[in-house]
């Protein structure tokens, strides 16, 4: 059904009362995991979101159902005050005891609100409408302090329909305007390719090797109505840079990866590398001036990385979603280990040539 997007998801009012959004003491330290979820209107967003809100799964699951733009209330000033300064958000209880909410301002807002709640929540869905750009998104959940230690970015989903894909990818290819289909899906860790059902199997295998051409970091998961393993998309830990065997088997899988393998459609995965140690100040002013200054007029939307620093025996882990980055020790090195620095960019215009050279330069 190409209008299930506009369908809210089933849900029973909180008597009045109950709401007590009072600070609590946290009752562990563990923070809690946010899957945005994005997608093209009619994709079946919130299809998936029904089905995470509906099933017999025992996890405490919170919605935030989005009506933000690329400004996404990163302002703290635009917190919506009711009588006497009391919070308006509404929250809205499930029946399988999941929450639900819309927010039309501070996001910040909103999930500091479900992190003081006295009920310890299992994970936080967030649901967003158009938002092509998920990096604002990254930088609150990765740079607000008092957010930082009960929230974390647990992975980006991206939700497509597979019967109007190619459509999507393809309209406005020649103009100067980029088509959000291929944002989306160079941002996300995972995507769910819905409504297989309306096209065949070699459709679907050719559809998973053209998203795959734009990003070959992200799984693909084939889906009838969004019914998925929800293990394959709550708790991904996509930026948690304790589980750091994944990125690096991704970056192996990838490190053939050359420009040749791909069509022209603007936007691919790029994979690069350097046998040497490289030096950490380097490699971050070399970082902001592809990422902030643009001063190569590459577009990089992810990247993701293994470092070998200079005089260092832990293994660093790099991750960028836009402008903004992160740089952190992950593990020791082993012994036998092959200290090889791998990066994965997917953007648009990617100038292969220019960033191998770039990278070599970080050597010390």
């Amino acid at each position: 059904m190409a209008d299930d997007d506009e369908e809210p998801p089933m849900a029973v009012q909180i008597q009045p009362g109950k709401k007590n959004l009072s600070v609590e003491e946290p009752s562990d330290s563990v923070s809690v995991g946010v899957t945005v979820i994005t997608g093209y209107l009619g994709a079946g967003k919130s299809t998936l979101v029904n089905y995470i809100l509906n099933g017999k799964h025992g996890k405490k699951i919170a919605v935030i159902l989005n009506e933000f733009g690329e400004e996404i209330g990163v302002e703290r000033a635009m917190i919506n005050e009711g009588e006497g300064g009391a919070l308006v958000e509404e929250w809205v209880e499930l029946a399988n005891g999941c929450i639900c909410c819309t927010v039309k301002h501070s996001l910040v807002q909103a999930l500091e609100q479900l992190v003081q709640r006295k009920d310890r929540l299992d994970h936080i869905l967030l649901e967003t409408t158009g938002l092509a750009n998920p990096a604002p998104l990254a930088s609150i959940l990765w740079l607000d302090d008092q957010l930082e230690s009960e929230v974390k970015l647990d992975c980006i989903v991206t939700v497509v329909d597979a019967k109007n894909l190619r459509f999507q990818l393809n309209e406005r290819r020649d103009s100067s305007s980029f088509p959000e289909a291929f944002n989306q899906i160079a941002f996300a860790d995972t995507i769910i390719m819905n409504k297989v059902d309306l096209i065949s199997q070699e459709e679907s295998d050719d559809l998973e090797k053209e998203i795959h051409s734009i990003n070959s970091l992200a799984s693909v998961i084939r889906s009838v109505r969004c019914q998925v393993d929800l293990s394959n998309i709550l708790d991904c830990e996509a930026y948690d840079s304790t589980h750091v065997s994944r990125l690096e088997s991704l970056l192996e899988a990838n490190k053939s990866l050359t420009t040749t393998d791909l069509h022209d459609s603007g936007v691919r995965t790029l994979c690069i590398s350097e046998p040497q140690p490289i030096n950490l100040d380097k490699v971050r002013l070399w970082l902001e001036g592809i990422l902030w200054d643009k001063k190569l007029e590459m577009d990089i939307y992810r990247c993701k990385a293994v470092l070998s620093i200079q005089n260092s025996d832990q293994l660093h882990i790099l991750q960028a979603v836009k402008e903004i980055y992160e740089i952190v020790p992950a593990r020791k090195w082993n012994e036998e280990e092959n200290r090889t620095n791998k990066i994965v960019f997917i953007g648009h215009k990617l100038d292969e040539e220019t960033l191998r050279s770039g990278l070599k330069d970080c050597r010390p």
